[in-house]
């Protein structure tokens, strides 16, 4: 979770010296959420799968959904009503 918080700080702090960062309180929520669940999900594969490349394949899959779901939220990669512009 301390992961998560040192993480969020960079945007944060990229707030108070330009005016090209202006995340709100929903965005660094929203930040937040993806990051834990992706934290959480890599976690519990790693508990659970043995074998070392299926844990490999799985967690870098949810490395890419949560990259997906990133771009599409900040920019509208997909075009979904859910994007960023």
């Amino acid at each position: 979770m301390i992961i998560v918080v040192i993480l969020l700080l960079i945007p944060l702090t990229a707030m108070l010296f330009t005016d090209e960062v202006s995340w709100t309180a929903g965005d660094f929520l929203v930040a937040g959420v993806l990051l834990s669940v992706t934290g959480f999900a890599c976690e519990f594969v790693l508990r659970k799968v043995k074998q070392t490349k299926y844990r490999i394949l799985i967690c870098g899959i949810l490395l890419l959904l949560l990259l997906l779901i990133w771009l599409e939220l900040a920019v509208g990669l997909f075009g979904t009503p859910l994007g960023g512009h």
